[in-house]
């Protein structure tokens, strides 16, 4: 069996976690969440949720990764031989996520050189919908590929697969040694510049004046704990995988707590650019704070470019080191995601890395062109939507219940993390993983059923956003199924004999 490949450095690792960790909905989803949930307010519940549920279950998939030394499939065969399934739904929830998710980084690549001369013109709207995506066909219907988001998304693939085809050491911890520094600085200048607009102060007070009303409503903590849990790249296979490539010696849960509030301190730092923007904007319009408040492609690709339009000076600059820096934390989260699926197919199949990158990420590639077609943006809508809905959370608790209430793992990970780390686990780490998480967890599956069985849907045809059936069947439901149906499915074909499944080494 081939010697495992490992970080070089404990920094390259937490670096590369991190780089997961922060990815695009850090700028575009936390703002407009903690908006909505209370303002300064959202902070009691989110860190709470950090605390009881985000970094205790970082914990868990770092000492999985850690003690079983493979990929999330292998590593959950050589905990039981019955949850190998379990490792790859995550797998193929994440080989999906990169399909649609490379394509977005796309767009922001071309944006960033549409910033300099406000390529967008004035309707920023009309120019994402119309001019650059060419929306012109129905739901369903492909329509021909777009140029404009073709040829950036062949540079993502290509920076991609060339990272991942590097290895570990020389290709994902090099590059994310380049991109997060490069990441914080690029958006710290972008938040001293938008402190200093007319209005920033008045965009600041909207996100942190607190909310104090809104503690005592349950859907505000259920969107604390929604939010820590899609931000810190938890059930998607990452951290399991990455974590396996740490070397025997390594403190897990102090890297826990390392990568968990640096992503929470890059959240904190893209609500203060992203509001201070926003206060400028509504200043500008004469209108409130809360009219022009936005959150997702909405906010990135529209209302940002309308608040570059309006900037008194050094316009162009501004706008590209906004997009730039989606660029940067797209592109370290698709390379973690992809190799996810590219470390369990080198180890299912006996494949060389080489072979693996091409095959894996190759498919992910082929199939992200399906995106850039005239009729993209409606896959990936409904993609997204619930492959996310019905996907990545109800991983997470069905990780949780198996690990902790089946398996009853808990105490044997607990022991095997505090022999290698500063920070004790207690009772405190198991409370959380086998009562809270789980009831959390639950409680969120459940509100998100409720919620798409009896509203939100559109009254005519009774499905997400309107869409016909058909096309909610197969560019919806059966995506979502497609990731667990595929994960069983893998679990009988047996395991290269190069991989050594049944026999290995166990870190101790």
């Amino acid at each position: 069996m081939e010697k495992r490949a490992q970080f070089g450095t404990r920094a390259g690792f937490i670096l590369a976690a991190v780089g997961s960790a922060i990815g695009l909905g850090n700028i575009w989803r936390f703002p407009a969440v903690a908006y909505e949930n209370g303002g300064g307010a959202f902070f009691i519940p989110y860190l709470f949720a950090l605390l009881t549920a985000g970094i205790p279950l970082l914990v868990l998939e770092f000492t999985i990764g850690h003690k079983y030394r493979g990929s999330a499939p292998l590593s959950y065969f050589r905990m039981n031989k019955k949850t190998e399934w379990l490792g790859w739904w995550q797998v193929l929830v994440a080989f999906v996520i990169s399909t649609y998710y490379a394509v977005i980084i796309a767009w922001a690549m071309s944006y960033s050189v549409f910033a300099f001369n406000k390529g967008w013109g004035d309707d920023t709207e009309g120019f994402l919908f119309g001019e650059y995506l060419k929306l012109s066909v129905d739901p369903g219907q492909t329509g021909s590929i777009v140029g404009g988001v073709f040829i950036p998304l062949v540079l993502v693939w290509v920076i991609t697969l060339g990272i991942l085809f590097k290895g570990v050491k020389k290709g994902i911890e090099v590059a994310n040694k380049i991109f997060i520094p490069a990441l914080v600085i690029l958006f710290l200048i972008i938040v001293v510049r938008a402190l200093t607009l007319p209005g920033a102060l008045d965009g600041l007070d909207a996100f942190f004046k607190p909310d104090f009303s809104k503690i005592a409503d349950p859907g505000v903590w259920v969107a604390a704990y929604g939010q820590i849990f899609f931000s810190l790249s938890i059930a998607f296979a990452i951290m399991i995988t990455y974590s396996s490539y740490l070397p025997k010696k390594s403190d897990i849960t102090n890297n826990a707590f390392i990568t968990g509030f640096s992503n929470s301190g890059f959240e904190l730092l893209a609500g203060i650019g992203v509001f201070a923007a926003l206060g400028f904007m509504a200043q500008s319009q004469g209108v409130g704070v809360e009219e022009v408040v936005s959150g997702g492609v909405g906010l990135a690709f529209v209302v940002f470019p309308q608040i570059i339009n309006e900037f008194p000076a050094m316009n162009g600059l501004f706008g590209f080191l906004f997009f730039a820096s989606l660029v940067l934390a797209g592109l370290s989260s698709l390379i973690s995601i992809s190799e996810t699926y590219v470390a369990a197919v080198q180890e299912k199949f006996g494949l060389s890395r080489n072979k693996a990158v091409a095959l894996g990420g190759g498919l992910s590639a082929v199939i992200s062109l399906l995106f850039a077609t005239q009729g993209g943006l409606y896959f990936l809508d409904a993609t997204d939507y619930f492959i996310n809905q019905f996907g990545v959370a109800f991983i997470g608790l069905v990780e949780v219940v198996v690990v902790a209430w089946f398996l009853r793992k808990i105490n044997s990970f607990r022991d095997h993390s505090n022999g290698i780390s500063d920070i004790q686990l207690g009772g405190w780490w198991k409370v959380c993983l086998g009562v809270i998480t789980p009831i959390v967890l639950g409680w969120m599956m459940f509100g998100l059923f409720k919620m798409n069985l009896l509203k939100e849907f559109d009254t005519e045809t009774g499905n997400y956003e309107g869409y016909s059936n058909a096309f909610i069947l197969y560019s919806g439901w059966f995506v979502a199924a497609f990731a667990l149906i595929v994960g069983v499915a893998l679990t009988f074909k047996r395991w290269h004999s190069k991989t050594e499944a049944d026999s290995y080494k166990e870190v101790s």
